[in-house]
């Protein structure tokens, strides 16, 4: 995977990560599937192993999903290449 890829999935992440945050319900969901504190994320939030993490959580919630690659302005299916693509 080329350094371009990964940036773009790093960004893809990173936007879907502030999505996930905008909103209360979705956020604590996602630190209380996680483990994670406000801390941790702020810390890591340019780990890739992080960033899929966070696109594994929208995944496992097709709702999401899809409200998310909605508003980012993106196909479903991105969310899900940038994820296999931090996984490699």
């Amino acid at each position: 995977m080329s350094a371009e890829q990964t940036n773009n999935a790093m960004d893809l992440a990173l936007s879907a990560l502030v999505w996930i945050l905008q909103d209360e319900e979705r956020a604590d969901r996602l630190l209380a599937l996680t483990g994670l504190d406000a801390d941790g994320i702020r810390s890591r939030v340019t780990d890739p192993t992080l960033l899929e993490a966070v696109l594994g959580y929208l995944e496992s919630h097709e709702p999401d999903l899809i409200a998310c690659a909605k508003t980012l302005d993106v196909p479903p299916v991105a969310l899900v290449l940038a994820r296999e693509s931090l996984a490699q």
